[in-house]
């Protein structure tokens, strides 16, 4: 998976009833091989996100 700043990473998690979790990318760290991200939450919270095989990209231009 890679992202770029702007780009929305959507989570979608197994447990029912929970919508999937979706962010915007403010920051790529670490290198092509093991990007991570720093994401802002819909809540508003802030992290630092390792990408998993429940994401996914949805590019800042669609």
């Amino acid at each position: 998976m890679h992202a770029d700043v702007g780009d929305h990473i959507v989570i979608n998690t197994s447990v029912l009833d929970v919508p999937p979790r979706r962010g915007e990318v403010l920051e790529v760290l670490g290198s092509a091989d093991t990007a991570h991200y720093r994401v802002r939450w819909q809540d508003g919270h802030e992290s630092i996100y390792y990408p998993g095989p429940d994401s996914q990209v949805v590019p800042h231009d669609t």
